[in-house]
């Protein structure tokens, strides 16, 4: 701790974002250029230092959060960065996507505001980088073992640079053209700057991590033949099957889900295209689903000059304050602005969500394509149209932001290696993270099938940033175990932990 009273000294001053005008006119971060270090070093001095840090309980990672508060409130940037590479291997990802579950397990947080974590980690990850404090680790030997890791998304990457640096040789598959998963095209341009990606990949390759893209496993390279050329596969596809929205109109032109949307935007910022196949330009968007991929699309859409946007959420408008079910240290249901949601305000005036809300079906024009959307109050208990309430939005562009049921059902992938799933979708695996296959006939499940194994979003189900990598690393420990018979390697979740809220 580097002052006991801090906390009652300073108040709790985030970051400031760019003005909103400004971050509408290019694709840039919301928080380029914003890191001012004497803030984040006073904002660190808020850190209790407390006897019992509950904000490790927050972070699936385990992050030795007061520790690295203590070096940046006395600005020793390579100390700080030790302690937050110590349980992160990707900071720059986390300290920009993550909702920082962490705040909200902060002690501060009982009864005041709490230390702004996501700020500090943000700002120790590019000083990191600034400073030349992440040099490629190559390990000293290998191990004449070899690991394929299907999937390149943030459970994938962390998994295989865990792996690599113990001495392990490990290609990474990934069947879209760039290394990245939804961190390359998922994730918009204004939230992380894919140069932070591109650059960690260039630290794992010159560590000795091979990549290969445009490989489907399934489809293409069979899985079976990868898994008998390698010591040990992990599966880390994510959970890409979207949710659908079975009403009457679906079919109409002008409805797309929203991954299909953000996609074709990143390659515009790739510089695949000049413009996106599907664009909100002059158009009346509404959205449907109130997540973050939701805010996402309506950043998107606000900066490719959308006419209107509007966001729909089934869910009713939570309070300001945590509800009697969700006491501290969980992390609460409350209402909360995003950064999308301030750019839409701050042009329209009002919040461009309509919660409670459910859409009962979609119009469209004599050409096929959507004019309008029918939708309803929903009662909030039950979840039934409230009688009475149904009206009409216009709408030229539909996006479906209903979340992901898991990983993709019925890939060659799953299929070939007999994977199985569990109750709630997702690819079944064992508390050592080891997969669950059927047997051939297909009648029974080999628990702990040797030499497969699930990480992240596939076993999980749709999740954070923060739990795919710490899966990543978990899954890495599990291999490296079955592998040499013991490991070195962290290990900070067990396959079925939960986060603090369900």
């Amino acid at each position: 701790m580097t002052d006991p009273h801090g906390f009652l000294k300073f108040p709790r001053r985030p970051v400031p974002a760019r003005p909103v005008q400004e971050r509408l006119s290019d694709w840039n971060e919301v928080y380029a250029g914003q890191a001012r270090l004497p803030l984040v070093s006073e904002q660190a001095g808020r850190c209790m230092d407390c006897g019992i840090p509950f904000c490790h309980s927050g972070c699936p990672l385990g992050n030795l959060i007061p520790e690295w508060n203590t070096y940046v409130g006395r600005e020793d940037w390579r100390a700080a960065a030790e302690r937050l590479h110590a349980t992160n291997n990707f900071p720059e990802f986390t300290g920009r996507l993550c909702p920082a579950p962490c705040e909200d397990a902060c002690v501060l947080a009982i009864n005041a505001d709490p230390v702004t974590i996501k700020n500090v980690e943000q700002a120790i990850a590019d000083q990191i980088w600034e400073r030349g404090y992440a040099p490629p680790r190559p390990p000293e030997r290998l191990s004449g073992k070899t690991v394929a890791v299907v999937g390149s998304g943030p459970a994938g990457l962390a998994a295989a640079q865990q792996l690599t640096r113990i001495g392990h040789t490990v290609a990474v598959y990934e069947r879209a053209d760039r290394i990245g998963g939804l961190l390359r095209y998922g994730i918009p341009e204004f939230k992380m700057e894919k140069r932070h990606l591109d650059r960690r990949i260039e630290q794992m390759r010159a560590e000795g991590t091979r990549f290969r893209t445009g490989v489907d496993i399934g489809n293409g390279l069979g899985a079976a033949e990868l898994a008998g050329r390698n010591d040990a596969v992990v599966i880390a596809v994510g959970a890409r099957g979207q949710r659908e929205l079975p009403v009457p109109g679906r079919e109409l032109q002008g409805i797309h889900q929203a991954m299909d949307y953000l996609t074709l935007a990143n390659r515009v910022s790739e510089g695949d295209c000049e413009a996106a196949a599907v664009t909100a330009e002059g158009k009346r968007v509404v959205i449907i689903g109130g997540g973050d991929t939701g805010s996402d699309c309506m950043g998107t859409a606000l900066r490719q000059r959308a006419a209107s946007v509007v966001q729909l959420d089934i869910n009713p408008e939570p309070g300001g304050d945590r509800r009697e079910g969700e006491p501290w240290p969980v992390c609460p249901k409350v209402y909360r602005i995003s950064h999308a949601h301030e750019e839409a305000r701050g042009l329209a005036g009002t919040d461009p969500r309509v919660f409670s809300s459910a859409t009962l079906c979609f119009e469209g024009d004599r050409t096929g394509r959507v004019r309008a959307l029918r939708l309803a109050e929903v009662e909030p208990q039950a979840r039934r149209v409230r009688p009475g309430t149904e009206r009409g939005i216009p709408a030229d562009l539909v996006l479906l932001a209903l979340g992901f049921y898991g990983p993709e059902h019925g890939t060659g992938l799953m299929r070939q290696l007999g994977l199985t799933l569990d109750s709630r979708g997702n690819f079944a695996r064992n508390a050592s993270f080891r997969a669950e296959t059927a047997e051939p006939s297909g009648r029974a499940a080999r628990p702990g099938t040797d030499g497969i194994f699930i990480a992240g979003d596939a076993g999980r189900g749709q999740s954070l940033v923060v739990w795919a990598i710490a899966e990543g690393r978990s899954a890495a420990a599990a291999t490296d175990r079955y592998l040499t018979g013991s490991t070195a390697l962290p290990a900070p979740i067990a396959p079925h932990d939960r986060p603090l809220a369900a």
